[in-house]
């Protein structure tokens, strides 16, 4: 064991000075060599390949934060399968039919967002003014 208890850090040390140094290389070389020729086709705002047309701070739909927000409730929810997938054999039959309560709450919570009509997005959905 080194006398000097930073002298173990020292190839970390070592390694972050390394990768910041080929960083800042390659970032200053892109520099002085990359070609500047601005046009107008480059100067223009890009925005999913389309012409931006309106104002940048229209507002969203409120049904775009709660298909955001469902997605992560049912996303975190489904991150609880894989564990009990793990210990099933474990758990035996209490443990599948444990899930099975857990998904049945899960689908009752999809379908009723589903037939409040938060998920339709086509246009008919906006004429019959879908809402939650």
């Amino acid at each position: 064991m080194p006398d000097n208890y930073f002298a173990r850090y020292l190839p970390f040390l070592i390694h972050i000075l390394l990768a910041g140094g080929i960083a800042t290389a390659i970032i200053t070389l892109s520099w002085l060599i990359g070609q500047r020729k601005p046009t107008r086709a480059k100067m223009s705002p890009y925005e999913s390949g389309m012409a931006p047309v309106g104002d940048a701070r229209g507002r969203f739909s409120v049904k775009f934060y709660l298909v955001a927000m469902l997605f992560i409730l049912f996303d975190v929810e489904a991150v609880f399968l894989y564990p009990w997938a793990i210990i099933l054999r474990d758990l035996k039959h209490f443990g599948l039919w444990e899930m099975f309560v857990y998904i049945g709450i899960v689908l009752v919570g999809f379908f009723y967002v589903w037939k409040k009509g938060v998920l339709d997005w086509g246009p008919d959905a906006m004429r019959r003014g879908g809402r939650l």
